[in-house]
């Protein structure tokens, strides 16, 4: 994909019949884990995806949940490799802030995750917590939207 058709991209809703796509994107899922390939089918069908797509395809996928709480969580962002860096986080956030029914949206990345604790403080999103635990020895770090 080329950086100037990078600006051609838009955001909408998953259908189920997108999930193998962004299967193919998403790093986990490309290494062989069956288990999310399985979660990227059942998010889709269950329309939880917002979706980044440019003209050659799938750029980019976010999934919004609502089982933090009763809060809207983004739990998972996934930049495809070859269009990371070039606004596919950012927007995919703002879609996900546009279309949360909830007054509080939350994320989570771990402590090891740079790139995405930057594009978290780049769109003005709060660190609001820290939990250890879950991945042995790189806590979760848990960020508020604005």
């Amino acid at each position: 994909m080329d950086a100037e058709n990078l600006s051609e991209f838009r955001v909408n809703r998953a259908t189920p019949s997108d999930w193998a796509a962004l299967a193919e994107i998403d790093s986990v899922a490309a290494s062989g884990d069956h288990a999310r390939r399985d979660s990227i089918r059942r998010w889709c069908e269950q329309g939880s995806v917002l979706m980044a797509q440019g003209p050659s395809g799938p750029m980019g996928y976010g999934v919004l949940e609502y089982s933090f709480f009763g809060h809207g969580f983004v739990t998972v962002l996934m930049v495809a490799a070859n269009a990371r860096r070039q606004g596919v986080g950012a927007r995919l956030l703002g879609a996900a802030e546009t279309t949360c029914t909830t007054t509080r949206l939350f994320t989570s990345t771990n402590v090891s995750n740079i790139p995405m604790q930057q594009l978290l403080q780049r769109a003005g999103w709060h660190a609001v917590g820290l939990l250890h635990g879950l991945d042995e020895g790189d806590p979760e770090l848990f960020y508020l939207c604005p």
